[in-house]
């Protein structure tokens, strides 16, 4: 049985108003040794501090995804020892001096940061400095399941070969099982899906993925999962109730939250969006008024659901792990409160595990990416066609090279730097010009040291600041028929 709910293992419920799977979706641009703030390491510091590990700290009954890139840069050599410093001068120290030097009317939000970062840095010293043991942790204790992805976060549908999708998902595999073990989920970066994509999934072994139809399908298609004839189910996320957190108007931008963008001048987040000092009491407050309202509404679409058609329906409610505490700093509480209150107003918390075991439909996908306009042109517009199309051609070129018989180690070196270009990071922020030439100089050095391997240039040693990247690479794809 399941443990405190009386259900067999793997089975989701069928009692309540409905199933709610809250999916949380873990992932960083690799900025392990690059960069400055906010785009360097700073930014992979903040997101585990922030994110990853309180929420890991009380997260139960829900999904969790974590990708082999973010997975990459918390083994990375010196890693855990430069967050710790991190933590200690600039957040724990920072607030501290904002504690003594702030007017009055600020106090209070500085106290309050400096108390989240002092207990994170329990957390941390409880991991032993590894952000990846608190996502084992929460694993094996069995409050949450953890779902696999690709290598470096590639949009699929965008490969050039069979050959070059398998080394992504394979790679990814390997390293998921490595440090977590594997219960069969596989989150598609950016939910990037075209039909026939499944078969390539089935062949790895997946058993389900999520994709977004909202583009497609209208009213509560979304509330029932897909049974692909490939194998793997397929769960539509639930773009409505998703759009409460996502949408520019929704839950974040109640003006007395924490302003993202305005520091002190210690770097502490002590002002309200509305310009004025944050009042914490206040914004914990309503964050809980909003984990009630989103509950209701869960439950009365989950009921009308139920109502209209005498099935259970499920909630695929996903979204970014860093939305809740590094962006939106009332987050972790909102989330918190929605694990507490679930099930007393009748909304079961299922893992998508245990959803895969439910009842399915029928049903065809069609081509979507949860990005804007729910296409691909994020990443394959003419804005960053020399990105996406310099990718296509690598990825042809390093499989031709090792088919061929290329010597092990220069093969290895090229397809580890195959991986880092395809990262589907470097064209959605070079698109969105929020890291400055840092994607576009990214891919390009990336480019540049597989075309190196590729060519054999002697005395050219591998970027010293990649020191983690796919560790668990295979060239078995790209050696398959």
């Amino acid at each position: 049985m399941s443990e405190g709910d009386g259900r067999p293992a793997g089975e989701p419920f069928s009692d309540g108003a409905g199933n709610l799977a809250i999916v949380l979706h873990s992932h960083m641009p690799y900025v392990e040794g690059f960069g400055t703030y906010p785009f360097g390491e700073e930014w992979l510091f903040d997101a585990a501090i922030r994110s990853h590990l309180p929420i890991l700290d009380f997260a139960r009954d829900l999904t969790v995804t974590v990708t082999p890139v973010l997975a990459d840069q918390f083994e990375a050599p010196g890693v855990g020892e430069r967050l710790r410093e991190f933590l200690v001068n600039h957040r724990i120290g920072a607030a501290a001096k904002d504690i003594e030097t702030a007017q009055p009317e600020y106090r209070a939000a500085a106290e309050v940061e400096h108390d989240r970062y002092v207990k994170v840095l329990d957390l941390l010293d409880r991991h032993h400095g590894n952000v990846n043991n608190a996502f084992a942790e929460a694993r094996t204790s069995g409050r949450v399941s953890l779902a696999a992805s690709s290598a470096t976060h590639a949009i699929l549908p965008l490969m050039a070969s069979r050959r070059g999708i398998d080394l992504q998902v394979e790679t990814g595999l390997r390293s998921h099982r490595r440090r977590f073990g594997w219960q069969g989920g596989f989150w598609l970066p950016e939910c990037a899906y075209v039909p026939g994509l499944e078969w390539d999934l089935a062949r790895n072994g997946v058993e389900w993925f999520c994709v977004d139809q909202s583009r497609h399908e209208s009213g509560d298609a979304a509330l029932m999962p897909v049974q692909t004839e490939a194998g793997p189910v397929a769960f539509p996320i639930a773009w409505t109730s998703i759009s409460w957190l996502w949408d520019m108007q929704g839950y974040p931008s109640w003006p007395g939250y924490v302003d993202f963008h305005r520091l002190s001048m210690n770097g502490i987040r002590i002002f309200g969006i509305d310009g004025d000092p944050y009042d914490p009491a206040a914004a914990v407050a309503h964050a809980s008024g909003q984990a009630d309202q989103f509950i209701d509404d869960a439950v009365s679409r989950l009921e009308a659901f139920r109502d209209r058609t005498e099935e259970t329906g499920l909630i695929v409610f996903a979204v970014d792990t860093e939305l809740l505490g590094h962006w939106w700093t009332e987050g972790p509480v909102w989330l918190e409160c929605v694990l507490e209150r679930a099930a007393g107003n009748g909304l079961n918390l299922v893992t998508l595990d245990q959803a895969a075991a439910g009842k399915t439909r029928q049903s065809e996908l069609k081509p979507s990416t949860w990005g804007e306009d729910k296409n691909f042109t994020t990443w394959d517009e003419p804005v960053v066609a020399d990105l996406a199309w310099g990718a296509r051609r690598l990825e042809l070129e390093v499989t031709r090279a090792v088919s061929e018989g290329m010597d092990r180690g220069r093969a290895e070196r090229a397809a580890r730097e195959l991986l880092a270009v395809q990262s589907s990071d470097w064209a959605f922020l070079d698109n969105r010009k929020q890291a400055g030439d840092y994607p576009y100089e990214r891919a390009t050095l990336h480019a540049e040291q597989a075309y190196e391997a590729l060519q054999s240039i002697p005395h050219e040693p591998l970027d010293s600041r990649v020191r983690s990247l796919a560790p668990d690479l295979s060239l078995t794809p790209l050696l398959t028929p």
